[in-house]
C-alpha cells in the first residue's frame, strides 16, 4: 500500500462535496516516549487512510501532535484506532468551534523531531512533570485573582486576531523564542505569582507549564485544552469569555470565532478586521489580515509589488523566484514593512468593531462538478481566459464553474471557443483553450465542468 497521498487538494474537495457527510474537524495531542516513530507514522496512515480521515500530524520519540478532519459517522472507529496505544487511552479530542468539511484537504504524517519545537537541550528536563490543568470556570477564578499573571503561549499572528484580557503576549514567531523571554521576565516572582499560560489546544503551554517548573517556579497553572476547549465550556456552562476575539487555528478556515468582538485591523487599509489571508504571489504567501475591500481592490496581494508579479506570466513569475526559498516552503508569519497597520507585542484588551453573525459554515452549495483543467492566462483587455484541459473534454454549451481563492466560485454557460486559432465546438485533453470571462480569473483558478 502506498503511504502517501494520492489525489491531489482539489480532487479531495470534489469527492467531500460529492459524498455529501458532515465531517469534524478536531484536534489532539499526547506526550509520551515512542521508540520507533517511523513505524507509528506508518501505523496510523494506514489505519486513519482507510476511514478517510485528513490532517496535519507530527509524531517525534516525544508523542503526538495531531489537526484532522474526519467524517463523523467514522468517528467511534476513529476513536479506536487511538485506544489500540495505552498512551492514548481515553484522550481528549478537541472537537472545532466551527467545523468545515474543507479544513484539510489531504492526510499529512510528518515525523519530526520533537511535536514542539523548544530548542531546549536539557536532559534533565522531564516535559511531563507538568502545570496544574484548569477547566473554563477555573481559569477564569484565578484571572480574577490580582496575584495571577497570564502568558499567551503563542505567535503574534494568533494573539493579535484574539487573547485573553490583560495577557502577556510575546512578540514572538515562534514557541521557541517565548520561553526564555518569558523565563527572564519573571524572574523576581518564582513564588510570589500564579503563573498561568494558555494557547490553541493546550500543547504548547503543556510543554511551557514543564519548562517552568523546571526553572523553580511554584505556582503553575495552564488552561486545559486551550482556548478550543475553553470556548466549549463557556458556552455549555453558561460562563463570562474572558477571551477576547477569534481564535487562529491551522487549517485551511484560519480562525474562529469566539466572541464577537473585532480586536485587530486590515493591515493595508486600517479598518477593523480579523480574517487572515496569503498573499496570491506564489513567491510571497505572506500570512496577513485583509479586509473584503482590499481584498478586492488587491486582488488578494500583500503589496504592489505582488500585485504586478501576479498579472506577469507564469514563466515570468517562476523566473523571478528560482532559486529563493519562498512560496509554501516558508511560511511567512505576517511581519512586513508594507504591513502599515500591523500590531504586535502588546495588545489591546477593547473591540474595535463587532463581527456580523456568520451564516452556518456547514452551508455550502453544493455543485456536482467534474475537474477540467487549469487556468494558464487572462488577457485583461479583451476579457479572455486560456485554460489547459486535463481531464474528459469541454463543449460549447456546457455549464461551466471557475473556482480560485480570490475568484470565488464563478458560473458560466460557454457559448464559444478557439482552440489553436481556430473556433471550435469540443477541446480534448491536451488542448489550449481560450473564451471569454467577464471577470478577472488567477493562475490558482481551477476549470470544472456542471454536471447537474
Amino acid at each position: 500500500m502506498q503511504l502517501y497521498n494520492t489525489l491531489s487538494a482539489e480532487e479531495r474537495a470534489i469527492l467531500i462535496d460529492d459524498a455529501g457527510k458532515q465531517r469534524l474537524t478536531l484536534s489532539f495531542y499526547a506526550y509520551a516516549k515512542i521508540e520507533d516513530p517511523k513505524k507509528f507514522r506508518d501505523d496510523l496512515f494506514r489505519a486513519w487512510n482507510a476511514l478517510d480521515a485528513l490532517g496535519r500530524i507530527y509524531v517525534a520519540n516525544e508523542g503526538i501532535n495531531a489537526q484532522m478532519s474526519i467524517p463523523e459517522e467514522n468517528l467511534e472507529a476513529f476513536r479506536a484506532t487511538l485506544e489500540v496505544y495505552d498512551f492514548m487511552k481515553g484522550i481528549r479530542l478537541n472537537e472545532a468551534v466551527e467545523h468545515d468539511d474543507h479544513s484539510f484537504l489531504k492526510l499529512t504524517i510528518k515525523v519530526r523531531h520533537k511535536i514542539v519545537a523548544d530548542g531546549l537541550n536539557d536532559e534533565t528536563f522531564d516535559v511531563t512533570d507538568i502545570g496544574v490543568h484548569l477547566k473554563a470556570k477555573e481559569f477564569n477564578a484565578i484571572l480574577d485573582d490580582p496575584n495571577t499573571i497570564v502568558v499567551d503561549f503563542r505567535n503574534h499572528y494568533e494573539s493579535e486576531v484574539g487573547h485573553f484580557k490583560n495577557a502577556i503576549t510575546p512578540d514572538v514567531e515562534t514557541f521557541r523564542e517565548s520561553l526564555p523571554i518569558i523565563n527572564e521576565q519573571l524572574q523576581n516572582h518564582k513564588e510570589d505569582k500564579n503563573l498561568v499560560m494558555y494557547c490553541t489546544g493546550g500543547i504548547r503551554c503543556e510543554k511551557a507549564s514543564a519548562y517552568f517548573k523546571h526553572q523553580g517556579f511554584k505556582n503553575v497553572f495552564q488552561l486545559e485544552g486551550g482556548i478550543i476547549n475553553y470556548a466549549k465550556q463557556i458556552e455549555a456552562e453558561g460562563l463570562e469569555s474572558k477571551f477576547i476575539g477569534k481564535n487562529f487555528v491551522f487549517d485551511n478556515r484560519l480562525g474562529e470565532r469566539i466572541t464577537d468582538d473585532i480586536i485587530s485591523q486590515c493591515h493595508q487599509c486600517g479598518k477593523p478586521c480579523d480574517n487572515h489571508t496569503n498573499c496570491e504571489n506564489d513567491g510571497c504567501h505572506l500570512l496577513f489580515i485583509q479586509c473584503d475591500e482590499c481584498k478586492a481592490a488587491m486582488e488578494n496581494c500583500c503589496s504592489t509589488e505582488c500585485l504586478e508579479i501576479i498579472h506577469m506570466p507564469l514563466v515570468d513569475q517562476v523566473r523571478l523566484r528560482t532559486g529563493k526559498q519562498v512560496g509554501n516552503k516558508v511560511f511567512r508569519k505576517g511581519k512586513s514593512e508594507n504591513l502599515k497597520f500591523k500590531h504586535s507585542g502588546e495588545l489591546p484588551n477593547t473591540a474595535l468593531a463587532t463581527s456580523e453573525k456568520p451564516s452556518d459554515i456547514r452551508q455550502k452549495i453544493k455543485v456536482k462538478k467534474v475537474l477540467l483543467g487549469k487556468a494558464e492566462h487572462y488577457y485583461v483587455k479583451a476579457q479572455v481566459g486560456q485554460f489547459t484541459i486535463e481531464n474528459q473534454q469541454l463543449n460549447v454549451g456546457d455549464k461551466i464553474l471557475i473556482s480560485g481563492p480570490t475568484t470565488g466560485d464563478q458560473q458560466l454557460t460557454l457559448d464559444k471557443m478557439v482552440v489553436d486559432g481556430a473556433e471550435t465546438t469540443t477541446a480534448k485533453i491536451g488542448d489550449k483553450v481560450t473564451f471569454e470571462v467577464p471577470f478577472r480569473i488567477r493562475l490558482s483558478d481551477k476549470l470544472y465542468k456542471i454536471v447537474n
